[in-house]
């Protein structure tokens, strides 16, 4: 049946929102019958993937519309274009069928898939007989959804993608290109309004700032050499042994002559010997996914799933995890799933909805940073979140995450005044969305990576951060102890004659050492903002003096 005027003009302006209903081969009363949109084309020739004519299509649209008969069942094709003297192939994506299947379709429904970084995102797969770039991304309010990229001018004409109607995720497999190429979703929402060109949320690498595009990469790398180091920590309780972690800023650590950045590489060869020689255990790096804001030190992500492009390659930061753990050190990272920057390539407003975090501010906004929060309570969100914790143990090997800010999450009325936050069920501040996520996410990394540690940065008297998800705690491996920091610290700044009065600084953390599993913390939090250095903090009347009191307070 030929399609109505109003479709193929659709079709051809990119407006048409089930695109692989007109484009491909149709098999008809008469066969099989091609339809193929091939911008700048003049005369068009179509040939299964092994080089075997199929049929001559002829020109229906002067804007590159081809349609014709061709031989045999409906399978994936090429065609060979012409114009004046040039020619050239096109792997036609419309020829063919989808990568995800209904096991997916259930899984991802049911917010229970915990292998989404293998199935959204931009993959280098072989598919039907072709090597290509599948793409697959969630935005159920969409109406139409391209992808674009320097492999098609950035043309939404190009490639618009295949609707999963039941679950809402669009996917399309694009052949013959690879690694390396930038793209974006172009997303129209339900109402006709095209948003901002948006990142990939499960992009594994993205470009260097200010740029904003996503990069098709594969993550991690395939030659580890740290089998013994995680055979060893899987073996380890982790309370049970000594631990002292380097928490270090990866931008600011060391710059080298040109003001920028090391890269993975050149960290790996000046910090894991600076981290062995002084006796550390372990590096806890400050955020390592792709932010736009060099000032937010990766605690605003746009890119959860994609090592900063500051250091270099996803495969640079895979190297450095290796070395780290041949040379018997541990890599923690810090994770932040409170909360997210609100920049228009970014998650906010994803699909002309409020799909990743709240449509009322009173909970989908967070005052104190000016951010976006996640509905927790949405399972395709915390899906995103869990799959993202799994995703790093996965393809990075890193052995834990200390989960940044947890206390805004865990209550509705946090840094809000009354009347700027929503009570839950029960008239209470708790979160108990967030609450069931972090749950979720602490079941997710223990039951399926072990040696995994998870850290929560909490800073309140929320009962159970350290206990199993069973006992009805919040199943962290660990809890930073804040108070520790700031009573001991008081107490260092005083002059040595006072301290007699105020011992209780130094005691009063027995009261509940064993309430939890503790790390004594000296938080970066507490030198930032003019806060000032460490040595600045210690009391004496020359350096001299609060060097000595420096030593005396490290141990």
């Amino acid at each position: 049946m030929k399609p109505p005027p109003r479709a193929i003009e659709a079709l051809l302006e990119g407006a048409h929102a089930d695109p692989f209903s007109l484009l491909g081969i149709h098999e008809g009363p008469g066969g099989a019958f091609a339809r193929a949109l091939l911008l700048g084309a003049e005369t068009a020739e179509a040939y299964d993937l092994a080089g075997k004519s199929l049929g001559v299509l002829t020109q229906t649209n002067e804007r590159g519309l081809f349609e014709g008969k061709v031989t045999g069942l409906p399978q994936p094709v090429k065609y060979h274009c012409t114009q004046g003297s040039h020619e050239w192939w096109v792997t036609d994506p419309y020829t063919f069928g989808p990568v995800l299947g209904p096991t997916d379709d259930f899984l991802i429904a049911e917010g229970t898939h915990l292998r989404l970084f293998d199935k959204f995102g931009a993959h280098l797969i072989e598919h039907e007989g072709a090597a290509g770039v599948h793409f697959a991304v969630w935005a159920p309010n969409a109406g139409l959804v391209a992808v674009v990229g320097d492999f098609n001018d950035w043309d939404h004409r190009r490639h618009p993608m295949r609707r999963r109607a039941d679950i809402g995720v669009w996917e399309i497999f694009i052949p013959d290109i690879g690694a390396g190429r930038a793209y974006k979703y172009r997303i129209t929402g339900a109402d006709g309004v095209v948003q901002p060109l948006k990142a990939d949320p499960f992009a594994f690498a993205s470009e260097l700032r200010p740029a904003t595009a996503s990069i098709v990469a594969a993550p991690g790398k395939t030659d580890w050499g740290d089998a013994a180091h995680r055979a060893s920590w899987a073996a380890t309780d982790p309370r049970r042994v000594p631990m002292s972690t380097y928490e270090v800023h990866p931008g600011s650590w060391k710059k080298p002559e040109n003001g920028e950045f090391l890269s993975w590489d050149e960290l790996a060869d000046q910090l894991i010997p600076y981290v062995v020689d002084m006796g550390f255990t372990h590096i806890e790096f400050l955020p390592v996914s792709e932010h736009p804001y060099d000032p937010s030190w990766g605690y605003q992500t746009t890119g959860l799933y994609a090592p900063s492009a500051r250091f270099g390659g996803p495969d640079g930061f895979a190297r450095f995890v290796d070395g780290a753990h041949r040379a018997g050190v541990c890599v923690l990272i810090d994770w932040v799933p409170a909360h997210f920057p609100v920049d228009s390539h970014g998650l906010a407003k994803f699909d002309g909805t409020a799909l990743y975090e709240h449509e009322d501010p009173k909970l989908g906004f967070h005052p104190d940073w000016q951010t976006a929060i996640y509905n927790f309570g949405r399972r395709e969100v915390a899906s995103f979140l869990v799959n993202n914790a799994l995703f790093w143990a996965e393809n990075y090997h890193v052995d834990g995450l200390r989960v940044d800010a947890v206390a805004s999450m865990l209550y509705r009325d946090y840094s809000r005044e009354a009347g700027e936050w929503i009570p839950n069920a029960e008239g209470g501040r708790e979160n108990w969305e967030a609450v069931e996520f972090l749950r979720a996410m602490n079941k997710a990394v223990y039951g399926s990576h072990a040696g995994f540690l998870t850290v929560a940065e909490e800073s309140t008297s929320w009962p159970g951060v350290t206990q199993p998800v069973y006992e009805k705690g919040l199943g962290f491996g660990f809890k930073w102890n804040m108070g520790f920091m700031h009573d001991t610290l008081n107490y260092m700044a005083r002059d040595a004659v006072h301290r007699q009065y105020h011992h209780d600084e130094i005691t009063f953390g027995l009261m509940y050492a064993f309430s939890e599993n503790f790390v004594l913390p000296l938080s970066h939090d507490e030198v930032v903002h003019g806060k000032g250095s460490l040595i600045g903090k210690m009391s004496g009347a020359d350096d001299w003096q609060r060097f000595a009191n420096l030593r005396a307070y490290y141990g």
